[in-house]
């Protein structure tokens, strides 16, 4: 069961967390279980969890950006910054 989506991200157990990016639309990489990517018909988006935060990359026309978020950014504020793509 998912936390409240105004929870702080590191008040969520991994499998909430795992569970969010599944029914959001990511698919988790086979070769690392840390890699979940987003197709979207613009962008593509590729989340790292990493032991002290998230990175987000978002590849789209040939180049990239990225950005890096803390756990403490609640789960609705990840998802809009996701969302509103590159």
């Amino acid at each position: 069961m998912l936390p409240n989506s105004d929870t702080p991200l590191y008040s969520h157990p991994l499998p909430a967390l795992e569970q969010w990016l599944q029914t959001s639309g990511f698919e988790q990489s086979d070769a690392d279980p840390c890699l979940w990517t987003l197709k979207r018909p613009q962008w593509t988006a590729e989340l790292l969890l990493q032991s002290d935060g998230l990175v987000i990359s978002w590849i789209a026309d040939g180049g990239s950006t990225q950005r890096g978020f803390s756990y403490g950014l609640t789960r609705a504020d990840l998802e809009s910054a996701i969302l509103a793509g590159p």
